[in-house]
């Protein structure tokens, strides 16, 4: 197999994925969830990256680490 051969045929599968992502995002089956289901990221919880506390769990991580000088 030579190597334009294999370039195009990826890019054909590579449209043909794309497409079809495309197409599924417009389908709606109800009860059916597509592949990607929406973030449920909670602002004060202590992992999101908003929160105060993730803010200075990193903040002194950094410092320890020496990114920050503090």
């Amino acid at each position: 197999m030579s190597v334009s051969r294999k370039i195009s045929l990826l890019l054909l599968a590579s449209a043909v994925g794309f497409g079809g992502l495309a197409i599924s995002e417009r389908i709606s089956n109800p009860g059916v969830q597509g592949f990607v289901s929406t973030a449920d990221a909670r602002i004060g919880r202590p992992l999101t990256p908003v929160s105060v506390a993730g803010v200075a769990r990193r903040t002194v991580r950094r410092c320890a680490v020496g990114v920050y000088r503090c």
